[in-house]
């Protein structure tokens, strides 16, 4: 240990424990050199009494931030939001800002208050890494109205993504229960019918357009499990592109690509999903209402590099077709 830096040291000694931790924990104040608190950049020293107490995390909490946010649309009882890849949802063990929950806070709104106060105003969640619109209730009213409405299944959430491969089926549903995968705990799973560890989960999917080795498919969640969409395509043979969980990390496949393609897939920060549209009876007045985002600039690259051949207004009328588009071939 000696002439290294106190963190660098400590990662090195303490089991199981990584060098962040390490400088948590010096902050925190637990870490002891020669008695007296320390500092993670400071060098140890031959000699040296190196003692640390029990790390504490710090407890999440919904703070009001200063984040850009894209709000579609708001009134008294609701607000749509197109979030951004990278934001979380809300606060959570782990995740202690730069939520969606911070910024609507930051702007000032008011937002129903459940039984989480890590989670107000907060009906269904968006994956981190997937982008597209939530709705977000501002009263403990509208927030019952829009719970009813998923159980019902009545709230319609449509989504788009670019999967990997060529599915035999123009339309499937998948109706497989999802839980926690048996032994990577991060990881959620489609679970045997007998598992009582499985919820009921169905994803409807439909082909849009296909691209060689990579589709273009539409997703209707029925249920609203965590990872659904995303679990259910990997189940069906097809992980979402750029999904490093599930299996959307080919780089082989990548590498069989025209170059435009192979740049724009790479250029990807995370998974290719995206929530395009929204549709529900509004809360407040009962009147069927429905909101639609175009997916984000990087997803719209790589239609571009695959020479999708619709534009944006096209997709979005594709999306909203009950019935799925006739395919070339066809």
């Amino acid at each position: 240990m000696e002439g290294k830096r106190l963190d660098v040291a400590l990662s090195g000694i303490i089991p199981g424990v990584s060098r962040s931790v390490v400088q948590k924990m010096i902050q925190q104040g637990v870490v002891l050199r020669n008695g007296t608190t320390a500092r993670s950049k400071e060098t140890v020293h031959e000699g040296d009494i190196i003692t640390w107490g029990e790390y504490t995390p710090p407890a999440p909490s919904a703070d009001p931030e200063q984040i850009p946010i894209d709000l579609v649309y708001e009134d008294d009882a609701i607000i749509v939001v197109n979030k951004p890849r990278g934001m979380a949802t809300h606060p959570a063990p782990g995740t202690h800002g730069g939520t969606l929950v911070n910024a609507l806070l930051g702007r000032g709104k008011t937002l129903s208050l459940q039984d989480d106060e890590l989670r107000p105003g907060i009906v269904h969640r968006l994956d981190k890494d997937t982008t597209g619109l939530l709705v977000v209730a501002k009263t403990n009213a509208a927030h019952a109205s829009l719970a009813e409405q998923i159980a019902e299944r009545s709230l319609r959430r449509t989504y788009i993504a670019l999967v990997w491969g060529v599915p035999r089926w123009r339309h499937a549903r998948v109706d497989a229960p999802i839980g926690r995968h048996p032994t990577q705990r991060d990881h959620m799973a489609v679970l045997a019918p007998d598992n009582v560890r499985g919820k009921v989960a169905v994803t409807d999917f439909d082909v849009l357009e296909t691209f060689g080795s990579i589709t273009l498919i539409r997703a209707q969640l029925h249920t609203g499990r965590t990872h659904q969409i995303r679990v259910h395509a990997s189940y069906a043979g097809h992980p979402v592109i750029g999904d490093e969980v599930y299996g959307g990390i080919r780089p082989a496949q990548v590498k069989r690509l025209a170059p435009d393609a192979q740049k724009a897939i790479l250029a990807l920060s995370g998974q290719a999903l995206h929530a395009v549209r929204l549709a529900f009876a509004h809360p407040a007045t009962g009147a069927s209402v429905a909101f639609e985002a175009p997916p984000p600039r990087e997803f719209l690259g790589i239609l571009k590099s695959l020479d999708c051949s619709m534009d944006v207004d096209e997709l979005l009328t594709a999306v909203r077709c009950e019935a799925p588009p006739a395919l070339e071939n066809e």
